[in-house]
C-alpha cells in the first residue's frame, strides 16, 4: 500500500470519535451485572420457558442492598436481566403471563425493576436493562408468538391495553411480525415507565430457534433512540461491543476504532473475538474490502461466581485479588468492566460476594484517592499553544497536552515535588476530542542519574493503568514511541497500592 494511502487511513481512523453517550458510558468504568429470575430458583443457567411463575418468590428482596454494595465496590451502573432467555419478565408487563405478576411474590404485585429503579435514584447509580431477544416461553407456549410465521405489517408500538393505558402517549409505527411487535411493546414499557435507562443490553445467544424467526434490529434501535437517546445499545447493537469471552480476559491492545464490514445502519454487529481488532493492518484489510470504521468500545464481562445465576453456597466466588486483576486489565486497558453479582433466593447479595466487593472497592479507593504526581512540573516536546505539557497534571479532564503536527514521537519529563514511592502508573487520552492515537509508549524513572524503563505498552485509549514493582523516584519520563497522528494526553498519575492489597 502506498504511503499516501496509508496516511489517508491513519487520518480517517483518528477522525472517528465517541459520541456523547459512548463517552459517558466509558467514564462509568466499573458496572454491576445482575442475573436474577426463575433460574435463581431452579439452579439452572438457562431456563426452558416452561417454568411455573409461582416458583419466583424471593423472601426478602432488597434492591437498596444491591446498590449499597455496588456503590461500595466503586460501581456506577446496575444492569438487570429483566428478561433472560426463558422469557420470564421481572416487571409488571402488559404483554405476557410469564412474569412477576403471576408469581407468589408480593401476591403478584411486585416489580423488581421498579424497586431497582427507585434504589438507583436513591443511591446515585445509573440503570440498565438486559432484554433477551431469545424467548423460550414464546417458543414453547402454544400461543407463543416467537417463530409463528406471522406476516409482517405496519403496527402501532405500543399496542394499547385497555385497562392499563400508558402515561407516555407517543405512538410509533413499524413493519413487524408478531414477535417483533411483542418485543418492542416490552421495550416501550421499559423505556417509558422506569426512569432514565442508560444501557440496553441485547444478548446474541439462541438456546433454541423456531420458524425462521428474524429480529428487526434497526426498528429496535430506532425506538430506543427516540425513547432513550442517552442510552448505549450494547453487544447486538451499534454502541458497545462484547469483549469476546465470559472469563474477563482482555486484549493487550484494545482499540476502540474498529473496522466493520458494511454500512453502520445495516450492519448486524457480530461477536468480535479476534485478538487483533483495530491494528493498522486490520484497518487496511477491511477498508480495502469496502468496510467502514466505527467507534466501537469494548465491555469486559464476567461473573463473581462460577455461573451467571446464583445456585447455592458451594459456588466458587472469585477472590479480591482475582477481581482486582480483571479490574486493572479492563478499566486500565480501555474497556468498561461489567461484573455480574447474582442475588440469592432471598433476593440479596450473599455475604461472601459482599465481602469481596467491599474489599475491592476499599482497595481501589485507598490506591487512587491521591495522585502522587500532583504539583509536578512537566516539560517536553514541542506542543500546540494552549496544549502545554503542564496540562498533563492540572487535574482538569477537559484539558490536554498535544504535540505539534508531524510529530509521531514525543518525550515528556515529569519532575515530582519530592521523592515519591509508587507501584501504579496511569495515563489517559482525551478520546472525546482526539480519538485514539498513541500505539506504543514507555515510562521511565531516573535512578542515580540513569533512566530505568518501568513500562513499555501499546495503545492507551480512554485509560491505561500499569502495575509495576514498587519504585521510588523524583523524575519520570514518558516516551511516546509511535502514534497514528501527533499524540495527546489528558492525565498522568502515579499511585501506591498498599502492600496488603494485591
Amino acid at each position: 500500500m502506498s504511503k499516501n494511502k496509508n496516511g489517508e487511513i491513519i487520518k480517517k481512523s483518528v477522525s472517528v470519535k465517541p459520541d456523547s453517550k459512548q463517552l459517558a458510558w466509558q467514564e462509568l468504568e466499573f458496572t454491576c451485572f445482575i442475573h436474577f429470575g426463575v433460574n435463581t430458583f431452579t439452579s439452572r443457567e438457562w431456563g426452558d420457558g416452561l417454568e411455573d411463575p409461582k416458583i419466583f418468590n424471593p423472601s426478602c428482596l432488597d434492591t437498596d442492598q444491591w446498590c449499597r454494595i455496588a456503590q461500595a465496590a466503586g460501581m456506577r451502573l446496575i444492569l438487570l436481566t429483566v428478561k433472560h432467555h426463558d422469557g420470564f419478565s421481572l416487571w409488571q408487563t402488559r404483554y405476557t403471563q410469564h412474569s412477576v405478576a403471576y408469581s407468589r411474590w408480593r401476591d403478584g404485585q411486585g416489580d423488581v425493576l421498579k424497586d431497582l429503579s427507585l434504589s438507583c435514584q436513591k443511591h446515585g447509580l445509573k440503570l440498565g436493562v438486559y432484554l433477551s431477544p431469545a424467548d423460550l416461553y414464546q417458543i414453547e407456549h402454544p400461543q407463543g408468538v416467537y417463530g409463528n410465521q406471522s406476516r409482517y405489517s405496519w403496527r402501532q408500538i405500543p399496542r394499547p391495553v385497555s385497562d392499563r393505558p400508558f402515561a407516555n402517549q407517543h405512538a410509533f409505527y413499524y413493519q413487524v411480525d408478531d414477535y417483533n411487535e411483542y418485543f418492542m411493546n416490552q421495550l416501550f414499557e421499559l423505556l417509558t415507565e422506569y426512569g432514565p435507562i442508560h444501557q440496553i443490553w441485547f444478548d446474541g445467544a439462541h438456546p433454541k430457534q423456531k420458524g425462521g424467526q428474524q429480529y428487526v434490529y434497526q426498528a429496535w434501535y430506532d425506538l430506543i433512540r427516540h425513547l432513550a437517546p442517552e442510552a448505549v445499545i450494547s453487544i447486538k447493537g451499534p454502541d458497545v461491543r462484547w469483549c469476546g469471552n465470559e472469563a474477563g480476559h482482555t486484549r493487550p491492545s484494545e482499540w476502540s476504532v474498529i473496522p466493520i464490514g458494511g454500512p453502520i445502519d445495516t450492519w448486524q454487529w457480530p461477536d468480535m473475538q479476534d485478538n487483533d481488532l483495530g491494528s493498522l493492518e486490520k484497518l487496511r484489510q477491511k477498508l480495502k474490502d469496502g468496510g467502514n470504521l466505527h467507534w466501537y468500545p469494548a465491555e469486559t464481562n464476567t461473573s463473581i461466581r462460577d455461573g451467571w445465576f446464583w445456585r447455592d453456597e458451594e459456588q466458587y466466588v472469585k477472590s479480591t485479588e482475582e477481581i482486582l486483576d480483571i479490574w486493572y486489565r479492563s478499566v486500565g486497558g480501555n474497556t468498561v468492566f461489567l461484573l455480574n453479582v447474582p442475588p440469592d433466593r432471598r433476593g440479596l447479595f450473599a455475604s461472601r460476594d459482599c465481602q469481596v466487593l467491599e474489599s475491592v472497592g476499599s482497595t481501589i479507593c485507598q490506591t487512587f484517592s491521591s495522585n502522587l504526581a500532583a504539583g509536578a512540573t512537566v516539560e517536553g516536546s514541542l506542543c500546540h499553544l494552549g496544549f502545554e505539557a503542564s496540562k498533563l497534571v492540572d487535574e482538569d479532564p477537559q484539558s490536554c497536552w498535544m504535540a505539534t503536527e508531524c510529530q509521531n514521537q514525543a518525550e515528556l519529563t515529569i519532575q515530582l515535588s519530592d521523592m515519591k514511592t509508587f507501584n501504579r502508573v496511569l495515563l489517559q487520552k482525551p478520546i472525546g476530542n482526539y480519538s485514539q492515537r498513541i500505539s506504543h509508549f514507555a515510562v521511565d524513572a531516573e535512578s542515580d542519574g540513569n533512566w530505568i524503563q518501568l513500562i513499555e505498552e501499546t495503545t492507551i485509549g480512554y485509560k491505561r493503568i500499569c502495575r509495576i514493582p514498587q519504585t521510588t523516584a523524583q523524575r519520570l519520563r514518558i516516551r511516546v514511541l509511535a502514534s497514528r497522528l501527533n499524540p495527546a494526553l489528558s492525565n498522568f498519575g502515579i499511585y501506591l497500592q498498599p502492600k496488603n492489597n494485591n
